[in-house]
């Protein structure tokens, strides 16, 4: 057997350019599968801990998808707000250790803008990070602070210092600016790959106090208010969009969402981050097996080169065949040397691959999450990779088979008389 595999080696060897393109191809189509691989269960697996360390979310009556796409990824509306004195109710029950409040309605270019309190930043996570970590700058502290996430910095070219005035609600186009009390942008949060990195944060209080000259919408006469003058009992919220909710074990978890949910003074729904997370990622399924299939036909397709390469230079080596056959070769021979060619080359393929990848996620690892919050760090194939790797080689393998056949039935027919 070594005798055979060293063998096809020389051959290979001998026909080198055509053999190198052939590897070269099928490394790169192995590179974007495991790439793609890489990339989906990154993602999947980011998005499924969008709220690190959170057990409950509670917000007004809605869908638990619903009530996870605007309290998590700032999209849509909710249907109502949560009541200030249900929330106080909320954060006394015994088993809730902390709460984190937050207040949607407002924008800034179209970036949303999030009322809260400072714990958000240090409960808050993503992955297995627990807590918020600054670019630079700090929390917000006096009335008028504000604190923004690393696309709003990046894109719109902030820094420390910047002074942003806020809309009344969520249009791009802003008809309706709270121009009369401007903020100064005090901390950027470092990226974290999540809906965090597009939010406008500020305190809750400074939420009422852009609103106190407003209603239904609009500002009443053309009184600006004195940020100054204004008592701090008029700055107490009246209503919040949900809270974020830890408890002090997660065995209580079923338990606070059977009594928010029955709470009858308003209607309420307590979701599980986790659980919500799943249901929307399966609504997305259909894009992440598109990507697979693109991925798969890649690889299938430079399988096909390789089968072209190898049948391509049979004609060309009846006379190799021949001498084979001479020197006291059999078919079996023959048939084993073709397939031996077609699993050197898969195999040098698939490590190509394997080395290409890991080449990129070592120089671009970085970049990737400082760019784009994308966690890749380089590393062996996983189980499930290694399993995609071994049904690649058995394809090529199988593939090879059919030039094997070839070669076996000229070698039969040909015996050594073959000179052409």
């Amino acid at each position: 057997m070594s005798g055979l595999i060293g063998l096809a080696w020389a051959s290979l060897k001998n026909r080198r350019a055509t053999v190198l393109l052939t590897v070269l191809t099928l490394g790169l189509s192995v590179l974007l599968l495991l790439g793609i691989e890489r990339i989906r269960h990154e993602a999947r697996d980011a998005f499924l801990r969008s709220v690190a360390g959170t057990d409950l979310i509670v917000g007004a009556r809605a869908h638990p998808v619903q009530l996870l796409l605007y309290s998590v990824f700032r999209l849509g509306e909710p249907t109502a707000n949560l009541q200030w004195d249900t929330y106080e109710k909320l954060k006394a029950l015994p088993p809730v250790a902390w709460t984190v409040p937050i207040s949607l309605g407002d924008s800034h270019r179209g970036y949303r803008v999030v009322g809260t309190t400072g714990e958000y930043f240090a409960r808050m996570g993503f992955g297995e990070r627990r807590g918020l970590e600054f670019r630079e700058g700090r929390p917000f502290e006096a009335l008028h602070d504000a604190v923004i996430g690393a696309d709003v910095a990046d894109t719109l070219g902030y820094a420390s210092g910047t002074s942003i005035v806020l809309a009344h609600g969520t249009a791009r186009v802003a008809t309706q600016a709270h121009d009369d009390q401007p903020f100064t942008v005090v901390g950027v949060l470092a990226r974290t790959g999540t809906a965090i990195d597009q939010g406008v944060f500020v305190s809750l209080e400074a939420i009422e106090a852009i609103h106190l000259n407003w209603r239904g919408g609009m500002p009443i006469g053309r009184a600006r208010v004195d940020a100054t003058a204004i008592p701090m009992e008029r700055l107490q919220p009246k209503s919040i969009t949900a809270a974020f909710v830890g408890l002090e074990s997660r065995t209580a978890t079923f338990q606070v969402q059977r009594v928010v949910n029955e709470y009858r003074a308003e209607p309420l729904t307590a979701i599980l981050p986790g659980v919500a997370l799943t249901q929307l990622w399966a609504l997305m399924g259909g894009v992440e097996r598109a990507l697979l299939v693109a991925a798969g036909a890649a690889v299938l397709a430079a399988l096909m080169v390789l089968l072209t390469t190898i049948l391509a230079t049979l004609n060309e080596r009846r006379r190799e065949m021949a001498l084979l056959r001479a020197v006291g070769a059999g078919p079996r021979h023959v048939f084993g040397l073709l397939l031996a060619e077609a699993a050197l080359l898969t195999g040098a393929g698939l490590a190509l691959g394997v080395i290409l990848l890991e080449g990129a996620l070592w120089l671009l690892g970085p970049w990737l999450e400082a760019r784009f919050g994308v966690f890749l760090s380089p590393g062996l194939p996983s189980i499930r990779e290694a399993v995609v790797l071994g049904g690649i080689w058995a394809g090529g393998i199988l593939l090879g088979l059919f030039p094997a056949a070839v070669a076996y039935l000229r070698s039969l027919q040909d015996g050594v008389a073959v000179d052409r």
